[in-house]
């Protein structure tokens, strides 16, 4: 699975995902602190180890550098960056049957969003899946060579 890289400062700085979102009844937003335990064990619940520990990471980074969807008080998708690597975007999830409405979407373009206001010129999407996603999400291209990049220690463990 190929890292892509996303050109942050081509990206415009709206913000529109988040009243589009919040039409279909989704709040995105950042978590809180007395979240912390509680994301990450949904984390853990519905993705797995590896990414809440990710999770975990993002969420004690100062700002934190997680979102939530949140949908009737009920979580449904998380996203996170500076989690494995400075600069790197994921890990990524929502719940099967809140797919397709662009909460995914909203999630990463959150991150990316404040990545840029960070200061960020580029974010890397670590071993990607689906790169048509983020080919027609933020017109990220694949980093030749990057196959399998940063989590080869962790695949081999």
């Amino acid at each position: 699975m190929p890292d892509m890289l996303v050109k942050l400062y081509e990206l415009e700085d709206v913000w529109q995902f988040v009243a589009e979102q919040k039409r279909l009844g989704i709040t995105i937003r950042k978590p809180i602190g007395p979240e912390k335990h509680i994301l990450v064990q949904w984390v853990t619940d519905n993705f797995g180890v590896p990414w809440s520990g990710e999770t975990d990471v993002a969420f004690g980074n100062s700002p934190r550098s997680c979102f939530v969807a949140v949908n009737n008080e009920t979580l449904v998708g998380f996203a996170c960056y500076d989690a494995t690597a400075l600069g790197f975007f994921g890990p990524v999830g929502v719940m099967p049957l809140q797919r397709r409405k662009g909460t995914g979407r909203a999630l990463l373009m959150a991150c990316l969003l404040d990545m840029k206001l960070k200061g960020y010129g580029y974010a890397v999407v670590g071993a990607v899946k689906d790169t048509d996603f983020y080919k027609n999400a933020v017109d990220a291209v694949e980093i030749p060579g990057s196959s399998p990049g940063l989590y080869r220690t962790w695949a081999n463990t």
